[in-house]
């Protein structure tokens, strides 16, 4: 499949659809559609074309005798993993001839994007039906996605449905995130299921309140718009946990809400960052349990002893040590596994292919919710003790990021959010009376690289052409566009980002020489920007190896990262002006010599020269990872409205909720976001059981 934009693709699509389109509708794709007005028409607009269309009643095309399908061209557009996956098939009257797949920005390992496509595209070809097995390993979201798609096609291409409208969401960006909430006439409703907790999303908050619940013998139902959990985050933050204690790590709460204060300019509830030092060591230790019994180690970072940054960090990460498990078929475990596992066990029910559409209210309270089930059909839940919402926020929601914070939008380049973060979750808690932060953030990591002449922005991010730079944490040398350095790269990861909102085309320039594995170790990094095991033998997330047998040559070759043999070529091969970059070379490679950084103050331990060829750099901006801002919630996790009262029976956990972060994310504690979502996961769910 050969690159093509998002609209040029969409254009093709209608393009293709015409000659069905002028004897068909262009329009809403449920089966059972309305059709009593058959003889109006309609003008639909679609980006800059316009085609006249009849309704389905009027004039559907149906295929002729002895015919499978109407010979044309079909499109449908569904949600994926991380954004809409647009399907075209063409068929002629007894088979699909032709697929072309936009699946610019679906991301499983291991695969390209025209790869991508083209595999699916072979799958349907072969399969001549919306069933595509095990087509492309590990895209198990982005599969069942292609597959709604597909079935949609055929539907329309058998005259089952009217043909579907695609739509470029440039389109349809008119500045109105929030919308207005459906409505739904009670008639169609086709089933109604009872619950004492409903939780709303399947992913790390959803899972530890699910099993919580179950585990305290409430009735529980999950659900969750993918075939499966989109699954648990390592790098869980937690205060005074065993594995903690019996390493002899100690935290001040006091001194870690200071610091958590701080980085919010005191947009901050205390008494949740309270909760959390207080029950985050029950939490993971806990979760420990359920590793254990599947046979999966828990291991917990350790703080470095020798050297003191005038960053201080908390030592809070734990990961699961996932290498060598198994989960009864020869498969590697995940956290999902587990506690799907251990919930079902107990009682716990899972309704995947199940997306939320909007809240239910009686009286001022939420009984529940009201979904869509796989066959498209309106669903109702109701919870007699409480709804949980943790959808994971809105990173994928493009319109909403503008709309709420454009100033982050520019100093971004990738976006690496978790499957599902489109905002349902906290547009469904609005629409019910809750009140958002007022102060809007999102998680960012420096560790996205641009080819030189690349630009920042949400733009780039959306088409997935760009660099998974996972050094880009380390302190190396940075520089701007005038080849000038300008920040200490000692700080924390989010830092240089928002001071390259001061700098020219709003990114810099990360270099390093041929002696990076040796300085890496030096630097002492924590979290997740380790390369080196840690003190105690804990993991890295990604050890040196990895980067410099397969992660560094592949950048190199993709043009993400530059290799030269000078500065001055580095300089030509990156567009820096070579003398000015020369000469800041030269000069903080006589800082690091002398052992003491006059300039910015980074710590001697970390101030490293640039002087052994090979020489490299990458131009490097931010790589999303969540938005922090959430609607407000009390100790409870209960969500507040907009005149600062609880709503009854509605409760926020994960991204979706509030009242935490600001302005910027500390990055001083390792798994800061993801530990609050587990221990006010748990908490909530065992507080809602009990009641």
């Amino acid at each position: 499949m050969k690159n093509i934009s998002r609209r040029d693709f969409i254009k093709g699509a209608l393009a293709g659809t015409a000659s069905v389109a002028a004897v068909g509708i262009l329009g809403g794709c449920a089966a059972d559609a309305d059709t009593s007005n058959a003889s109006s028409t309609a003008e639909n607009t679609i980006g800059e074309s316009t085609t006249t269309a009849t309704t389905a009643a009027q004039s559907q095309p149906t295929s002729s005798e002895g015919s499978l399908y109407i010979p044309g061209t079909y499109s449908s557009k569904v949600d994926g993993k991380a954004g809409p996956i647009i399907v075209e098939l063409t068929f002629d009257e007894s088979k699909i001839t032709d697929a072309v797949l936009d699946v610019s920005r679906e991301d499983p390992p291991g695969y390209g994007k025209e790869e991508l496509a083209d595999e699916f595209k072979k799958a349907i070809l072969d399969a001549q039906s919306a069933e595509l097995g095990d087509a492309v390993s590990g895209a198990t979201i982005t599969r069942t996605a292609i597959s709604k798609a597909v079935a949609n096609c055929i539907a329309q291409a058998k005259g089952e449905i009217p043909i579907e409208v695609i739509t470029d969401e440039e389109d349809e960006n008119d500045g109105d995130w929030l919308g207005t909430e459906p409505e739904i006439n009670d008639s169609e409703i086709t089933a109604t299921y009872d619950t004492e907790i409903l939780v709303i999303g399947c992913g790390t908050g959803g899972m530890f309140t699910i099993a919580a619940a179950a585990e305290e013998g409430a009735k529980v139902i999950g659900i969750d718009r993918f075939p499966t959990g989109v699954g648990i985050r390592d790098d869980l933050g937690a205060i005074n946990s065993r594995y903690q204690k019996e390493w002899g790590t100690n935290i001040n709460k006091f001194d870690y809400i200071t610091m958590a204060t701080q980085y919010a300019a005191g947009h901050i509830n205390q008494d949740l960052v309270r909760l959390f030092c207080d029950e985050s060591g029950a939490a993971i230790d806990w979760y420990g349990d359920r590793l254990a019994e599947r046979g999966v180690e828990l291991w917990h970072e350790s703080g470095d002893s020798k050297d003191e940054s005038r960053y201080e960090h908390f030592a809070t990460g734990h990961s699961p040590r996932w290498t060598g498990s198994d989960d009864g078929n020869g498969n590697p475990l995940d956290g999902n596994i587990i506690l799907y596992d251990y919930a079902t066990n107990l009682g716990a029910q899972f309704d995947y292919n199940t997306k939320m559409v909007k809240l239910v209210k009686d009286n001022g309270r939420v009984t529940g919710c009201i979904a869509e089930n796989p066959e498209g059909k309106y669903v109702k839940y109701t919870a007699s003790k409480g709804v949980v919402v943790c959808t994971g926020g809105y990173s994928l929601n493009y319109q909403m990021m503008e709309a709420l914070q454009p100033w982050n939008l520019r100093i971004i380049g990738r976006n690496g959010s978790e499957p599902g973060a489109f905002g349902d979750g906290i547009k469904a808690c609005l629409w019910a009376g809750a009140k958002m932060d007022e102060t809007h953030s999102m998680m960012m990591f420096d560790r996205c690289a641009l080819r030189p002449d690349q630009e920042t922005g949400a733009e780039t991010a959306k088409s997935g052409d760009n660099g998974f730079f996972w050094m880009g944490s380390q302190p190396w040398l940075k520089v701007n566009a005038d080849g000038k350095r300008f920040f200490n790269e000692s700080g924390t990861y989010e830092g240089i980002l928002h001071a390259d909102e001061y700098q020219k085309g709003h990114c810099h320039y990360t270099l390093f020489d041929s002696n990076w594995t040796t300085y890496a170790q030096q630097f002492q990094m924590h979290g997740c920007s380790r390369l080196y095991p840690f003190e105690n033998g804990a993991d890295p997330n990604i050890p040196y190896q990895a980067i410099e047998e397969g992660m560094l040559p592949g950048l190199i070759e993709s043009g993400f990262v530059s290799q030269a043999d000078t500065i001055e070529e580095l300089a030509q091969k990156l567009g820096l002006p070579a003398s000015e970059l020369k000469a800041t070379v030269e000069h903080y490679n006589e800082l690091a010599h002398a052992g003491e950084d006059i300039d910015y103050g980074k710590e001697s331990f970390r101030l490293t020269p640039v002087d052994t060829a090979p020489f490299y750099g990458a131009k490097n901006t931010g790589y999303v990872l969540c938005t922090m801002d959430g609607i407000q919630i009390d100790t409870n996790m209960n969500a507040i409205d907009t005149e600062g009262n609880v709503i009854p029976g509605l409760y926020v956990v994960g991204n979706d909720s509030g009242s935490y972060f600001a302005n910027t994310y500390p990055n001083l504690s390792t798994g800061m976001a993801c530990g609050r979502t587990v221990t006010f996961g748990r908490l909530v769910g065992k507080y809602l059981a009990k009641m």
